[in-house]
């Protein structure tokens, strides 16, 4: 078995969290030695926040008017700013691209690719760039108020 899931108790011991946990921890002897890695699981109500603060920002945003460049007029784009605020938040990787050049690319936030920790720390630092590049006039207990009451308003 790869992992099973516990739950913390108020006494601060472990508790089987499923039937298949309780089943594989009940083939153990007593007094066996284990090795346990400790994953905390990311909370999706933790993800749609992050993602209520990126949508806020967003709406936010004014980008800088730029002229054409060779015809293509520049979108705003969602999808363009997740990324940057990742990649700015320090979360990010880089690779060689063909002509030398370096490529950095945002870190997938899947469940499966970022700790519940590093989710954490992604959504701080998040915070710190909206406040720095595009809430300028805006205090971090103002925006995480205004964050929190656009997921209140979800439910």
């Amino acid at each position: 078995m790869s992992a099973i899931h516990m739950q913390k108790l108020p006494n601060g011991t472990l508790a089987p969290n499923d039937n298949e946990a309780q089943d594989y921890l009940r083939k153990l002897k007593t007094g066996q030695d284990v090795q346990v890695k400790v994953t905390r699981q990311r909370n999706y109500l933790f993800h749609r926040k992050w993602y209520a603060l990126l949508q806020y920002a967003f709406d936010l945003w004014q980008p800088v008017e730029s002229q054409t460049r060779h015809g293509i007029v520049p979108e705003k784009s969602f999808d363009r700013f997740r990324k940057d605020v990742t990649i700015l938040a320090g979360f990010y990787t880089a690779t060689y691209r063909l002509n030398g050049g370096v490529r950095i690319e945002a870190r997938s936030i899947s469940f499966a690719s970022m700790s519940a920790d590093e989710f954490e720390d992604l959504y701080s630092k998040s915070i710190n760039v909206i406040l720095r590049l595009v809430l300028k006039d805006v205090t971090e207990d103002e925006l995480r108020r205004d964050v929190e009451d656009m997921v209140l308003s979800f439910a």
